[in-house]
């Protein structure tokens, strides 16, 4: 079963090399079983979409911080936040219900 992986991903990586940049070599690509599982229900209940709530009128979410030395900011990355793109702890309840573990962004920057 791991060789036909294997093939599949040299095949895939061989034919999407005319369509995008250089994919990483074989040998660095590791499996990442939490981030690749999808829940089918979800996808399809929200066509594919991760944002069901934030900006929907905007073609692209996006946010840009300045900060000075020694701040932190600490920014959601489940979509739930009520002060999003700053993270309110949502995550810990959609945790609690789902086993998952998703948690904030925090960026620092040093004195």
């Amino acid at each position: 079963m791991q060789v036909i992986k294997s093939i599949l991903v040299v095949a895939l990586a061989s034919s999407a090399a005319a369509f995008a940049p250089a994919l990483p070599t074989l040998g660095s690509v590791r499996p990442r079983a939490a981030m690749t599982q999808i829940s089918m229900e979800a996808a399809s209940a929200t066509k594919g979409k991760v944002n069901i709530k934030i900006e929907l009128d905007s073609p692209k979410v996006a946010t840009m911080t300045e900060l000075k030395e020694g701040e932190k900011a600490v920014y959601c990355r489940c979509w739930e936040s009520g002060t999003f793109p700053l993270c309110d702890g949502a995550h810990m309840a959609h945790n609690k219900e789902t086993g998952d573990n998703l948690g904030p962004l925090i960026v620092t920057v040093s004195k």
